[in-house]
């Protein structure tokens, strides 16, 4: 009888130690690791925004799109592309709904004269693009710029 509770016990600290590993590791509860990618896009470029939309969707599929987090960082020159009429706004929003966050630069906004009411809808706002890059590679984030 105490073998058996012995044995119990045992499973269960080694499934605990499993859980806690994978948690450090950041994966998920498929196993899955947990990626983070911050994409910079600072070129007023239908073509360039196409690319780093590409990119975004060829990551989502290949390590799943619930496996991923993406954020979107544009300023300078890219802020024209997050406008009303922006050529791509249609894949943003795109993108948007597959859980890629946008970010644009208020920095940008108001070197650029612009106010919230230009841009496209849903899109989220940090004060400063560049610190905003940097800060999620200072947390481990990958960075791309396409």
């Amino acid at each position: 009888m105490n073998r058996r509770l012995f044995i119990h016990a045992a499973v269960a600290v080694a499934g605990a130690t499993f859980l806690v590993a994978a948690g450090a590791q950041g994966t998920g509860a498929t196993g899955q690791k947990r990626h983070k990618l911050v994409v910079q896009v600072s070129d007023n470029d239908p073509a360039k925004w196409n690319l780093a939309l590409n990119n975004i969707k060829n990551v989502q599929d290949d390590v799943g799109a619930a496996n991923v987090d993406i954020e979107i960082v544009a300023f300078g020159p890219g802020i024209g592309m997050l406008k009303l009429e922006s050529p791509v706004g249609a894949r943003v929003a795109e993108a948007m709904k597959a859980n890629v966050k946008v970010l644009a630069c208020e920095n940008t906004l108001r070197a650029q004269k612009l106010n919230r009411d230009d841009m496209l809808p849903a899109i989220s706002y940090v004060p400063a693009g560049a610190v905003e890059i940097m800060k999620k590679q200072a947390e481990g984030w990958s960075y791309l710029r396409p």
